[in-house]
């Protein structure tokens, strides 16, 4: 049980003279709790873009968009990638965004609302990464398909499908698990935060 757990028991179990003074100190804890998650899915935003493409350094990507070059993806993976870093970088603007919004918000109903707002913008940012990660392989399948057409029958090109297909449902699981790793906690707590808060508005 934490600390917003106590003092939420304590202020119900008060007189009516001190719960005001009691449910200014349980506002003002939420406040510093989702502040902190903000600014921590901030950070952890961050370091997740440095640390993957980080990853670069370490494959040679002459060889890997000379592949793409041979089944002519070599335009689409280059503006597709401009794309998606224009998109990521705004994610990661919102991000920051909501970190400084939630940390001057004065109100319970207007920190209940930047809550919302920022798990929303979470939950986005996760869903962009799994789709843009999905169509980048169901592309590429079928413009190696298309490249390698004469030389695949009807059961080939089934199979290449089916194992495409099945290898993007297992990359996409894993990395929504991924995803829950570093952002599912803390929206969890989020969540917690603006349940309290939502009793504690209730009251009032």
């Amino acid at each position: 049980m934490d600390l917003l757990d106590n003092y939420k028991k304590a202020w119900t179990n008060q007189p009516e003279e001190t719960s005001k003074l009691s449910a200014i100190e349980i506002y003002k804890l939420a406040h510093s709790k989702s502040s902190s998650i903000v600014k921590w899915i901030f950070i952890i935003g961050i370091l997740e873009f440095v640390i993957l493409n980080s990853l670069y350094f370490f494959v040679d990507m002459e060889t890997v968009m000379e592949e793409y070059r041979k089944i002519g993806l070599e335009n689409f993976i280059y503006y597709s990638n401009i794309l998606a870093y224009i998109i990521i970088f705004y994610f990661l603007v919102k991000f920051y965004v909501n970190y400084q919004r939630i940390s001057i918000v004065d109100s319970t109903n207007t920190l209940m609302n930047k809550i919302l707002k920022t798990r929303k913008t979470v939950k986005n940012y996760v869903i962009f990464n799994l789709a843009y990660v999905a169509i980048l392989m169901m592309v590429a399948t079928t413009a190696k398909i298309n490249a390698n057409y004469t030389d695949l029958n009807t059961t080939q090109i089934f199979m290449v499908v089916g194992a495409t297909l099945l290898a993007t449902l297992l990359f996409l699981g894993v990395l929504w698990l991924f995803y829950q790793l570093l952002y599912g906690f803390l929206l969890k707590k989020l969540k917690r935060n603006y349940k309290e808060l939502a009793k504690l508005n209730s009251t009032n």
